[in-house]
């Protein structure tokens, strides 16, 4: 079986970090995706290959064995099994099968225990196979902050097969799930490998996001912040109308409960909304409001 350098797949050297192997596998995950390369069947099998190598070296314990055992990293541990056995056989211990692996001997040597592993034949003229698990995939989902407001369902193709997924209203940026069994196929007769999505979220909207609240700055004329009065602001599902008290400061917060961001997998739970209020002076005034103002300035220095 020829040796697969994951490494040059990601095209990174063995040094790299785990934030180098994240940055590279996003750059590669994106050039070469499905949705933007359909019916190429090149690009669909760099993807597969970009996937399984970013399985395996993006998880140290992985990584550590394949720099260990190579493309055969998944059977470190039969491996090490046999040279133990090997070892104990060399002090003189029982000769004979070593359980597990059906007649394994120690007239063998270790390249033969590789052979009879992968399918070939062994010492005792039976194939043995191992079985293991799939690789898993990796994937990106770029929504807006919008899109996750409320519970919405999306079907996505990933290495050709249409997933449908329904994505949880409040689903955070960053955040990763899992769905079993939709990765790789497993090896002889192995359970398949699984999916995890990594949602990035990109902010287009007028509020600021901070967990589950959000955060808005709304303006106010001079008159109204002097006197009071009634606004309408923005929320993010609609507005609603709003008192504004006499004498209101620039920078003044009001909060307005439940009207944030849903909580990720808890119907019904928002966080909230605070307004942050931002005074406007009138500009160009008219020679009439100049000495009014003036009269108004006169009146407060008394």
């Amino acid at each position: 079986m020829a040796f697969i350098d994951y490494y040059k797949i990601l095209g990174i050297d063995k040094t790299a970090t785990d934030a180098d192997i994240k940055k590279a596998y996003r750059k590669l995950a994106r050039k070469y995706h499905p949705d933007l390369n359909p019916d190429n069947k090149e690009a669909e099998q760099k993807f597969k290959e970009i996937n399984e190598a970013n399985e395996v070296l993006s998880h140290p314990e992985n990584r550590k064995k394949y720099d260990q055992y190579g493309e055969n990293w998944q059977h470190s541990e039969e491996f090490e099994k046999a040279q133990q056995q090997r070892q104990y056989q060399g002090r003189g211990g029982q000769q004979g099968g070593f359980g597990g692996f059906g007649g394994f001997s120690g007239g063998g040597d270790y390249s033969d225990f590789f052979e009879s592993m992968f399918g070939s034949r062994a010492g005792s003229g039976r194939s043995r196979t191992a079985q293991s698990k799939g690789g898993d995939y990796n994937a990106e989902l770029h929504l807006d902050l919008k899109d996750v407001y409320t519970t919405q369902k999306r079907e996505l193709t990933i290495n050709g097969k249409n997933i449908r997924l329904t994505i949880p209203a409040g689903v955070e940026n960053g955040q990763v799930i899992k769905i079993n069994g939709m990765g790789g196929e497993g090896r002889n007769g192995g359970p398949k490998g699984d999916l995890y999505i990594t949602f990035t979220i990109e902010n287009h909207t007028k509020f600021k996001l901070e967990k589950h609240n959000l955060h808005s700055i709304v303006n106010v004329n001079l008159y109204t912040a002097v006197l009071g009065g009634e606004i309408t602001v923005d929320t993010f599902d609609g507005k609603v109308k709003l008192k504004v008290l006499p004498g209101t400061q620039n920078g003044t917060k009001a909060k307005l409960k439940s009207k944030g961001f849903p909580v990720y997998k808890k119907e019904g739970v928002f966080g909230d909304l605070y307004i942050t209020y931002q005074i406007v002076i009138p500009t160009n005034l008219s020679e009439k409001e100049k000495e009014l103002f003036e009269e108004l300035a006169k009146l407060r220095t008394k």
